[in-house]
């Protein structure tokens, strides 16, 4: 199975040249450490960032440079900083390329279910709402069962829905599956993991087809 930083490393390769990619909180956040040096991605955080970079080192955290999820980030050369209105009209505008989220639930057919958490006071489900219908594709990153053994990836999402229709793919600590004819097909398996163990960790429609490899990371 794949660790938070194995999922993050996984995702930064389908980050492509020129793009220009929004981070959610948590596990998308760790994304940025592991992108190629040789190609041009700027990172946009909601909270009005455009040109983060990765985390900074102990001892060199800048307690002004935050991002969404109020982490300190590192920015980098021709970076720029600017208010919550700029930020929602890139995003709403559809300048951002790909959105990469954490999840606590995600469809068959692509719905996402990533800000009530069930039992908790929550605030709401902040500028998900809006990156999740702007963005040309959305990659969650997410464990692929709950702390209970409980798939994530059902049939119908149970919690009150961020998006619907909207997700292209997932990354868990078990598989990268692809979303489409509202259902999951299974591309890639985490090193040492079975076809087998994915099968059972998966509530929704999944599709087999040939011989599924192991994650190059």
């Amino acid at each position: 199975m794949l660790d938070k930083n194995g999922i993050a490393k996984r995702i930064a390769k389908e980050v492509q040249d020129g793009f220009y990619v929004n981070l959610g909180i948590g596990i998308p956040t760790l994304v940025a450490n592991f992108v190629r040096d040789d190609i041009d991605v700027e990172f946009q955080s909601e909270n009005g960032v455009l040109g983060m970079g990765p985390f900074p080192f102990k001892g060199e955290e800048d307690a002004d440079i935050i991002n969404a999820g109020k982490q300190t980030i590192t920015s980098l050369p021709g970076a720029s900083f600017f208010d919550s209105a700029t930020s929602f009209a890139m995003i709403r505008g559809k300048h951002v390329h790909l959105t990469i989220l954490g999840a606590m639930e995600v469809s068959e057919n692509g719905d996402i279910a990533n800000w009530k958490i069930p039992g908790k006071m929550v605030k709401g489900m902040g500028g998900a709402m809006d990156l999740v219908a702007s963005a040309e594709t959305i990659i969650v990153a997410m464990m692929h069962t709950n702390k209970r053994g409980e798939s994530k990836l059902l049939k119908k999402c149970s919690l009150p829905l961020t998006g619907v229709g909207c997700v292209t793919k997932v990354v868990t600590n078990l598989a990268v599956l692809e979303i489409k004819n509202n259902q999951f097909y299974l591309l890639e398996r985490a090193p040492g993991v079975s076809v087998e163990v994915i099968q059972n960790a998966t509530e929704g429609t999944l599709i087999i087809e040939g011989e599924i490899p192991e994650m190059d990371i």
